[in-house]
């Protein structure tokens, strides 16, 4: 009998293009999810030698969704033209959403299940839903079934506390089973690992620092414009604040341990809107379709933690990848580390350069090793950009990509960490160097 094929095989990114990522001021954003996506997604198939239906499947992150998009990207697919005959599929991981999407985009190709997908993350988080009690929606209920009469003996029942609002985001970003939120799990790292207030503020300040100094040497060419319902338009980030500095971040109180904490609004990410993709492939569609390389997804790796530590997720999925691939952290060139929060990014640094927490946790025989700051984030994060939930994982992805161009780059890794305690991790290689 013959031997099957080997599953494996290279997975090569071939374009992608991101939305401007956009800050969440107290109300509801210019776009759906489903319209963010698709106005990132459109220039990037039309510029493709393919038509969008040459495509075998269409795999997108997202969190939360509108009520009307239901497994949003089969919505998404159909509204850029892929044809109905296309499988399109939703996946949720938290903030590893966008990367999962690419996870799982890189293991249908590499297992001969695909040629070609769309594969990305979007998140609008300014538009989470306000939600109402339990006690609110039983008393809708019976509103809807009753009589007129009933209806008014309904009405003298209702209380003012009735109509206290959930808000959707603030359960979301709580973790259910420690009951914390995210921040303070940063806060738990910040106590761990000694990290203070000024080191966090510094790291903030460095990152609007970066990503002014990358929008104005023109580095984040691959944003694509997106225009809104009323002929507005946005061409860029628009949460980097260019008088950022450190006596400004200090006079930000607590947000999450009032009033003793360390964690502040100007010291975490941005809540914020934001859609990005990327095209994968195998090698017999880049020669089928004459399609240009531009890098190679080598690995990726995912992990769990303590949701208490959920911060620490990328220190525990970047060393397995790596040692899976004998690499040393030295032979990385770059590395995008989603910036979660200042203190989170600064305890998964401090976490690979301590010998007993790589002993006792990752079962290593010395310290992971060091991670130049130089050639971390270089452009900012998601502390200055933002960092909308399910777009992050695919955004830091591309970045790299484009990180690894321009630096001639070989070898990254983008990381990040997930809420419920898990980490995520993917090793890339530039083609294009």
């Amino acid at each position: 009998m013959q031997k099957p094929p080997s599953p494996q095989r290279p997975v090569f990114v071939i374009d992608g293009r991101r939305s401007p990522f956009l800050k969440a001021r107290n109300r509801p954003g210019p776009f759906k999810a489903a319209e963010l996506a698709v106005q990132a997604a459109r220039p990037l198939l039309l510029r493709q030698p393919f038509e969008a239906t040459a495509l075998d499947e269409v795999i997108v992150g997202c969190v939360a969704p509108g009520a009307d998009e239901t497994n949003i990207a089969r919505v998404v697919a159909l509204r850029i033209g892929c044809g109905h005959h296309m499988p399109a599929w939703t996946v949720q991981r938290n903030c590893g959403s966008g990367m999962q999407a690419l996870a799982s985009a890189y293991h249908d190709i590499a297992s001969r299940r695909a040629e070609l997908i769309l594969a990305g993350g979007v998140e609008v988080m300014s538009r989470a839903p306000v939600l109402w009690s339990d006690t609110m929606v039983a008393w809708l209920a019976t509103w809807r079934t009753a009589s007129k009469s009933k209806r008014l003996k309904l009405l003298g029942r209702l209380r003012p506390a009735h109509l206290s609002p959930i808000i959707s985001l603030l359960k979301g970003l709580t973790d259910p089973i420690t009951g914390l939120s995210m921040g303070q799990t940063a806060e738990n790292l910040a106590h761990r690992f000694k990290i203070d207030r000024e080191q966090m503020d510094a790291y903030a300040c460095e990152s609007h620092r970066r990503l002014r100094r990358a929008q104005e040497a023109g580095y984040l060419d691959e944003i694509e414009v997106v225009y809104d319902a009323k002929g507005g338009w946005y061409e860029r980030d628009d949460g980097v604040r260019h008088d950022a500095s450190m006596d400004k971040l200090a006079t930000l109180k607590p947000a999450f341990d009032q009033p003793f904490g360390s964690i502040t609004a100007g010291n975490s990410a941005q809540i914020s809107d934001g859609a990005a993709w990327l095209i994968l492939a195998s090698e017999d569609a880049t020669k089928a379709h004459d399609l240009s390389v531009l890098a190679r997804i080598v690995d990726c790796e995912w992990a769990g933690v303590d949701p208490a530590a959920m911060g620490l997720g990328p220190v525990h999925a970047v060393a397995p990848l790596l040692a899976r691939h004998d690499l040393a952290p030295d032979r990385i060139d770059y590395w995008e580390l989603n910036e979660a929060f200042a203190a989170q990014v600064l305890a998964c640094l401090a976490a690979w350069m301590d010998s007993r927490y790589c002993q006792q946790e990752l079962g290593l025989d010395k310290a992971f090793g060091q991670i130049p700051h130089a050639h971390l984030n270089i452009d900012g994060g998601g502390i200055s950009l933002g960092h909308p939930v399910a777009a992050s994982g695919a955004r830091i992805v591309l970045h790299l990509i484009k990180v690894l161009q321009r630096e001639h780059a070989r070898r990254g890794v983008a990381t990040l960490c997930i809420g419920g305690g898990q980490g995520g991790a993917m090793l890339i290689e530039n083609m294009a160097s």
